[in-house]
């Protein structure tokens, strides 16, 4: 028993690692637009608007809020005041837009402090002169292309009160 528990295991790890292998090499062919837009889902899953509200407010995940004041999701604590508010966002930006601002932002705003999450190569990074076991690219994306597409949904649903 304690044998095929660690076989199964080692298979969720490998197929785990695989998957995430799999996104890094996806997020490095992604194309955007001229305006930073990526006009393509990243899945073939259309994105689940709760589960990307969820995604927002996790601190494990996107922790959006951090940054981002949303008064849809005013039941979660810390709403940060970094970047813009999203009320309204669907109003502002199309899908296209808002997935390529999840993906790597600084494709529409260079200066931008706002995190690339479906990014996984071209960081500028400080090397050895910082740590003994620098993180070689490509690195995991901080979200699934799947998270991705559920932010999307749930941002599309943030219009502005008529």
């Amino acid at each position: 028993m304690k044998n095929t528990a660690t076989v199964l295991a080692s298979c969720v790890i490998a197929l785990t690692g695989a998957a995430q292998a799999d996104e890094a090499a996806y997020a490095q062919e992604i194309s955007f637009g001229e305006y930073g837009g990526v006009a393509e889902p990243l899945t073939s899953t259309p994105g689940d608007p709760e589960r990307g509200a969820e995604i927002m407010v996790t601190r494990a995940e996107g922790n959006c809020i951090s940054c981002h004041v949303v008064s849809a999701l005013d039941y979660a604590p810390f709403h940060g005041e970094v970047g813009p508010p999203l009320d309204g966002v669907a109003d502002r930006w199309d899908e296209a837009q808002l997935r390529g601002l999840l993906v790597d932002s600084k494709q529409t705003f260079p200066g931008t402090i706002m995190p690339a999450y479906f990014k996984t190569a071209g960081y500028e990074r400080p090397g050895e002169a910082f740590t003994k076991k620098p993180a070689q690219e490509p690195l995991p994306p901080l979200l699934s292309a799947q998270d991705v597409e559920d932010v999307v949904a749930f941002l599309s649903t943030l219009h502005w009160e008529d």
